[in-house]
């Protein structure tokens, strides 16, 4: 599939999944990736795991610059959803055609959330970038973790070099996360919210309900 073809956009196997992990920094998402994977490992499914910004050699390059350089919230938008359109024609689509499942740490929600949210850029433009990206497409289960603001500090303080995302100021988080709220609102068909502050097992033993009532679904959908 190249950019300019979008007859089979979005399309996959009636047993493929696509699953998101979303949440603010240091709400924790990237911990349980590796858990989630490998329970439907378990049950025999292939999964592929990926991320944005990256998941391709081009968007592993964009991902730099927009992790670590100062543009325009327009140039930043774009530069995301352009990663996307790589990352989904070059690892989603194909992995989802081939019956299998995919993981992604962040996908479109976070552009709302971080671009939307975070940076106020006009909602309307963000619709318009999906709905040129992947209008034909939309994660089947997304996990949203969330945790108050001052617990996700806490971690990011405690674990890393802050990027230009993690070092904005609290009022810029809470709009993120306000806006991820919104969306788990207007979507719930497809978000689940994760209360990301409780120990590890507490969320594991959710998500394990979680995935089991994904995998019946998949199961019984023809």
């Amino acid at each position: 599939m190249t950019m300019n073809d979008n007859s089979n956009a979005g399309s996959k196997t009636s047993a493929a999944r696509f699953i998101t992990f979303e949440g603010i920094d240091g709400a924790g998402k990237s911990t349980h990736i590796p858990f989630v994977a490998s329970l439907l490992r378990e049950r025999g499914l292939t999964v592929v795991t990926t991320r944005e910004p990256g998941g391709t050699a081009l968007g592993e390059s964009l991902r730099d610059l927009l992790l670590h350089q100062d543009m325009h919230i327009e140039t930043e938008a774009l530069l995301m959803f352009a990663g996307r359109r790589e990352h989904l024609a070059q690892v989603i689509e194909p992995a989802l055609a081939r019956g299998e499942w995919v993981i992604s740490d962040r996908f479109t929600d976070a552009s709302f959330a971080y671009q939307g949210g975070g940076r106020h850029l006009a909602r309307a433009k963000l619709e318009a970038l999906e709905q040129w990206v992947h209008p034909h497409l939309q994660p089947d289960l997304t996990l949203l973790f969330d945790v108050p603001l001052e617990v996700a500090r806490a971690r990011l303080d405690a674990e890393r070099t802050p990027d230009k995302f993690e070092q904005e100021k609290t009022d810029f988080f809470a709009a993120t996360r306000a806006e991820y709220l919104r969306r788990a609102a207007q979507f719930p068909e497809r978000f689940r919210v994760i209360d990301s502050s409780r120990p590890i097992a507490a969320i594991e033993e959710e998500l394990r309900a979680i995935l089991a009532a994904a995998l019946s679904k998949a199961v019984r959908r023809p």
